[in-house]
Parts: structure tokens; sequence; C-alpha cells
């Protein structure tokens, strides 16, 4: 039984699995995405998240720790100087996960890993959710509170409903 095991192996060596993290790690903070398997992106968002965690104060106890874990200088400058700039505000959930099919050789299930507030596409999509768009019912139309009042329009529901009905529901 596997109990209170959490760690998955991914049929490797202590040491070869420590150095395959730390190498994955580096290229997603140097190029903010990467193409890897499900498995070695879970285990390595557990890898990278508390480093990133750690980035947000700037220290030199905290650069050595980072290093420690990395081996790359230049990954931790990018790290502390660039990633920690953008994530500071964020209580974590760094990276993100976009499963993208099977690989053809094995039909591993394939991913893209990437650092949450790097995706220019991601961005744009939120900030332009910020802007208020003019409410629609389910047929298309605006709602009442929205819509602009028209001069000489119907009083009565009843007036309304024979008035849609002749016009064919055209959606404005």
């Amino acid at each position: 039984m596997r109990h209170g095991k959490k760690i998955n192996h991914l049929g490797r060596t202590n040491s070869h699995r420590d150095a395959m993290l730390s190498n994955m790690a580096a290229s997603l903070i140097l190029h903010k995405r990467i193409n890897t398997t499900v498995a070695k992106a879970k285990a390595l968002r557990k890898y990278v998240e508390p480093l990133i965690t750690k980035s947000k104060s700037d220290s030199t106890h905290s650069r050595r720790t980072v290093f420690s874990y990395l081996q790359d200088k230049d990954a931790v400058t990018e790290l502390f100087r660039e990633v920690a700039g953008k994530i500071g505000e964020r209580p974590g959930g760094y990276t993100r996960i976009i499963k993208t099919g099977n690989r053809l050789g094995d039909a591993a299930e394939m991913c893209m890993m990437e650092l949450v507030d790097f995706n220019a596409l991601m961005v744009k999509e939120t900030s332009a959710e910020g802007t208020k768009k003019a409410k629609t019912t389910r047929r298309g139309r605006t709602k009442k509170a929205d819509a602009p009042a028209v001069e000489g329009a119907p009083k009565s529901k009843k007036a309304k409903a024979k008035k849609s009905d002749s016009e064919g529901d055209v959606a404005e």
C-alpha cells in the first residue's frame, strides 16, 4: 500500500529527479512557458511555486536558498527581478497547466506549463472584462434599463408583443 507517499517518482532516481526538476524550473523561469508531460508539470508545480514565493522577499538568504534549488545564476536573477515584480501581489497559484493532447510516440498526456502573469493573451482578456458591455437578454436584446428611450413606443405589454411579432424579433 502507498499510504502517505505523496511524491511522484516519475520513474527516476532521487538525484536524477532533482536535477530534472531543477532544469525544468530554470527553463520555466527563463522562458515563461514550457511543453512537458502532465505528470512532470504537476511535480514541477510543487517544486517551483515555493521558490517563486521565496522570491517575493529579495534578501541574500532567499537568493542563496533559491540558487541551491535552481543552480542557475541567470534564472535566479530573472526570478528576483522580473518574475517577483509581476507576481508580488498574487497570494499563490503562480503557474498554469494547459493540456494539449497526447504525444504521438507513446500517447503520453502532454501540456503547456506557463507562469500566470506572463501570458499576454490571458492578461488582455481579463482587462477587457473590466469594461462593461450593455447587458442583453437571452434573445439578444438589450435590457430595459440599458436600452435608450424610443419615441412613439407602445405603452402596453400587449401592444409591445403585437409590434415585436410583426417585426420578426430583429436583434439590434
